[in-house]
């Protein structure tokens, strides 16, 4: 979703995940289990639906957790292994695509976009492949513009394609000149969709199928076509227009979908509107895996992936502080340095982490997003970030630091 309606990634969020270690840290628990069954039950608490943990340090058996409200089990019984929607972390499986293509030679990251693209992005001949996947390109988000409001909101079911989110986004005056600063852009990795159906003849969807999903026996991951899903699903929620918090802008509490104990179950509305920057259907085992694979290099050669490292700071005031690569950010934690990303739309917030080598990784979904989108709920805030470092720090097999 954009800044009022964003997918979770503007610089703030993008870098709220380097700042998780400098929060108090929960009281000690007896095991990592049980440390961050605790803290998931504190976020169920504070408001959250729903709950959902997995982490894997790379030395034995994931510690996998389920925790929701009670009154969410009349909707469905939540499973560690429930699908969800991944939101903004479709980024990094767009990007790893990308670069599939470049080590094929069929791409180069220096191609400019008016090559693949001619005529349908202004100033298309400075903006290149490595601008659009590292958000330097300059290009306004997509997101930002009314028109997807009616979609975000589950009113307007209707399949966008990658063409008309990026001539959505293309609309708005560009925010820079192309490589001279970094911005996050939903509408760089329509830009990137359009270039693989180009390129390919694929769609999206077929696309993560065939080159990620199956060589990798991610059977629970997928671009749906609709607002349908396979299998079991976690439900996701949002408060409803008489609950919502003040900050909450009006015109964003229209939310389509049953009502339920003062919520709504927004699990039914089409996450088109993602397409390739936010789009993708997932499970926890599933993203782990996938992080895993893609950071040791089962799906990249060495120099895509080593391309896929290669970051821009977020904040240039912080030159060494959070960085972007191609589709993945990377942030130090007193813990250990993260490769990973973030991603949410209504009713799924959701966090995918792993390390350089990919030999751990770390998964959290939390079943309502306003909160993080608008600020709306500190407590709730609170309680996530907690659960977020233990995470981390689980993910290392270290302490959560005191704070």
């Amino acid at each position: 979703m954009p800044r009022h309606a964003r997918l979770l990634s503007r610089t703030a969020a993008a870098a709220s995940l380097a700042v998780f270690a400098a929060l108090p840290a929960p009281a000690a628990a007896a095991t990592p289990y049980e440390q961050l069954k605790d803290l998931a039950r504190q976020l169920v608490a504070a408001g959250a639906p729903g709950v959902i943990v997995r982490v894997d340090d790379g030395r034995g058996r994931p510690v996998e957790i389920a925790e929701q409200a009670p009154w969410t089990r009349r909707d469905h019984v939540l499973k560690t292994g429930d699908k969800f929607r991944v939101g903004s972390n479709t980024k990094t499986m767009t990007a790893t695509l990308v670069l599939q293509l470049v080590a094929e030679g069929r791409l180069a990251l220096t191609d400019p976009v008016e090559k693949w693209l001619p005529g349908q992005v202004p100033n298309g001949s400075a903006i290149t492949l490595r601008m659009l996947l590292n958000h330097t390109s300059g290009l306004a988000d997509y997101t930002e513009d009314p028109v997807l409001l009616p979609s975000i909101l589950g009113k307007d079911r209707r399949r966008w394609t990658s063409a008309e989110l990026l001539a959505v986004g293309v609309k708005q005056d560009p925010l820079f000149k192309p490589g001279k600063k970094w911005a996050y852009s939903n509408t760089g990795y329509a830009a990137l969709g359009a270039v693989l159906e180009r390129v390919t003849g694929k769609s999206l969807a077929d696309l993560v199928r065939d080159r990620i999903a199956r060589p990798l026996g991610l059977e629970h991951t997928y671009v749906p076509t609709g607002s349908s899903w396979h299998g079991s699903y976690a439900r996701g929620y949002e408060k409803d227009a008489a609950h919502q918090p003040p900050a909450v802008p009006v015109a964003w509490r229209a939310l389509v979908g049953p009502r339920r104990n003062g919520h709504i179950d927004v699990s039914a509305n089409s996450p088109s509107w993602g397409g390739a920057a936010g789009s993708v259907v997932s499970s926890a085992g599933d993203w782990s895996r996938f992080t895993r694979a893609l950071m040791s290099g089962k799906l990249l050669p060495a120099a895509q992936l080593a391309q896929l490292r290669t970051l821009v700071p977020i904040d240039p005031q912080q030159p060494d502080g959070p960085g972007y690569g191609l589709g993945i950010q990377s942030a130090t934690t007193p813990c250990g340095t993260f490769w990973g990303h973030d991603g949410g739309m209504p009713g799924y917030l959701t966090v995918g982490l792993t390390d350089r080598t990919g030999s751990r990784a770390a998964t959290v979904l939390i079943a309502t997003e306003y909160w993080s989108e608008f600020g709306a709920d500190a407590k709730l805030a609170k309680a996530a970030q907690a659960l977020q470092l233990a995470a981390i720090c689980s993910m290392f097999a270290k302490p959560v630091p005191r704070g």
